[in-house]
């Protein structure tokens, strides 16, 4: 018995030497820094994710963090590392918008995210155009009710709104950081789209005015795809959009922005959602997310709710693939994928779905307005950049661009093309604080719609640099 303690005293003592030496261990091309990686960390790994390529070279996690203890609120995050080098790499979250849509669904299953959805429901493959090429990316189904994220309390699902979202963004931020301390001090960049436009923009407010000692979060910047930001703003682009795309008639025109340019996109009155209504009619069913996009067969037929409703079809990659929702649907209600991903089944919900209705129709407080928040942020120096599809009427650029026009923000960097590819990417223009993007051919998501012209995007966002022009082209 003596022998064999010595023998053991021995052996942890070498051990512990050879884990000095070589602080990080690489698995699967990822790192563990054993000073840093906490217990509730490892448990969150996914191991054996159902149809994963065998190709990954990078690690990833998922799982809950409490957020309100007193009513058990929890939101759901999914985290990828950068490939290649993680620690060298910035941290992104990405919120998608709704309210209620699955930053699961829609991020990770089809637009930025590693892992996209097969076809058959049950396999995935590798996205080349994925962000995590770039940074490391968290992507949180909020607020709760959305995706896997929950609540004990029932009637939680029934109160979300603007303010409360805010909050508990911020305490999942500063949760996750502490069971991934390795991120403490990274540079750190918030991306949303839509609806998300309020999400970030709120909860980047939440940051700088509660950044304050040594757990002050490293914010550099954030960046919105295609948002809503301003209700009056919003309602005159998607108007004028629709009748100059020939979508709409002149007398709906007049109508729509009669009864509807100052009322919210959250609460719409009866004398509004008529207009609407016959609006929808008059464009008939097309794909109001991206208006040349075809429509999944399984779909058509299916009435669309103008403005109240985030469930779209699309293309995956290069291919035109309508149907990638119906896709994520069958993968994600999968009981192995939901075990592979630490999805608690006594509180998942009975059908998983991409957006969840239930969330948005029962919406509270929603800002008419976060214009105001852009004015207290600009002067602080924060990156902050748009990028708009311009075949979107939901939240076409031409919303966008009336929004920045009443910030009145002199103009730095005039308009001109960006190129990718020896061709046009889109269009620029740099403002005094705020930089706005506008892709070619894209819809209301970018990433999904032209994820090779999305890439470059993150990436000059990222690094503080123009986007690529012609003339760079040619000098490279």
């Amino acid at each position: 018995m003596e022998k064999m303690d010595r023998f053991g005293t021995v052996f942890l003592s070498v051990a512990y030497f050879f884990l000095l030496s070589s602080p990080r261990v690489n698995c699967s091309s990822s790192w563990i820094d054993f000073d840093y990686a906490t217990d509730q960390q490892e448990k969150d790994r996914v191991h054996n994710l159902p149809g994963q390529p065998s190709n990954v070279n990078f690690a990833h996690y998922s799982g809950y963090v409490t957020v309100n203890k007193d009513s058990g609120r929890a939101l759901f995050y999914w985290f990828f590392e950068a490939v290649g080098d993680p620690s060298s790499k910035p941290l992104v979250l990405w919120i998608n918008g709704g309210p209620g849509c699955s930053s699961i669904g829609y991020g990770v299953a089809k637009e930025i995210g590693p892992f996209h959805v097969n076809p058959d429901g049950k396999t995935l493959y590798l996205n080349p155009y994925s962000w995590n090429k770039v940074a490391n990316v968290i992507f949180l189904d909020s607020p709760i009710g959305t995706g896997f994220s929950y609540s004990n309390n029932t009637q939680d699902l029934l109160s979300n709104g603007d303010e409360r979202t805010a909050t508990d963004s911020l305490e999942f931020l500063k949760k996750w950081l502490e069971r991934f301390p390795q991120y403490k001090g990274r540079d750190f960049y918030i991306v949303g789209e839509s609806y998300a436009g309020h999400f970030v923009t709120q909860l980047v407010q939440r940051i700088v005015t509660s950044n304050i000692g040594e757990n002050s979060i490293n914010l550099k910047g954030f960046m919105l795809g295609n948002p809503l930001i301003d209700d009056f703003h919003g309602h005159l682009g998607v108007f004028q959009f629709m009748w100059t795309n020939g979508l709409i008639s002149d007398e709906t025109f007049k109508l729509l922005n009669i009864f509807c340019a100052n009322e919210s996109f959250e609460h719409i009155p009866p004398s509004c959602q008529k207009i609407l209504d016959i609006a929808t009619e008059e464009h008939g069913n097309i794909d109001e997310f991206s208006i040349f996009a075809p429509l999944c067969p399984s779909n058509v037929g299916l009435s669309n709710r103008l403005f109240k409703r985030l469930f779209s079809v699309r293309h995956v990659g290069e291919e035109n693939d309508p149907c990638v929702d119906n896709y994520s649907t069958v993968y994600y209600n999968l009981p192995e994928v939901q075990r592979a991903l630490h999805v608690d089944p006594a509180v998942a919900p009975s059908k998983w779905e991409t957006c969840n209705n239930a969330v948005e129709d029962n919406w509270q407080d929603s800002a008419k307005s976060v214009l105001h928040i852009f004015r207290e942020l600009i002067p602080s120096g924060l990156h902050i950049w748009i990028y708009s599809g311009n075949t979107d009427a939901i939240m076409p650029v031409v919303s966008t661009r009336h929004s920045i026009e009443a910030l009145k923000l002199p103009s730095i960097t005039p308009w001109h093309a960006w190129y990718e590819d020896g061709e046009v990417g889109g269009w620029v223009q740099g403002y005094e604080g705020l930089t706005l993007v506008t892709v070619r051919g894209a819809g209301h998501q970018v990433p999904l719609d032209k994820p090779k012209l999305a890439l470059p995007i993150i990436k000059s966002f990222l690094s503080g640099s123009p986007m690529p022009t012609l003339s760079k082209l040619k000098d490279s």
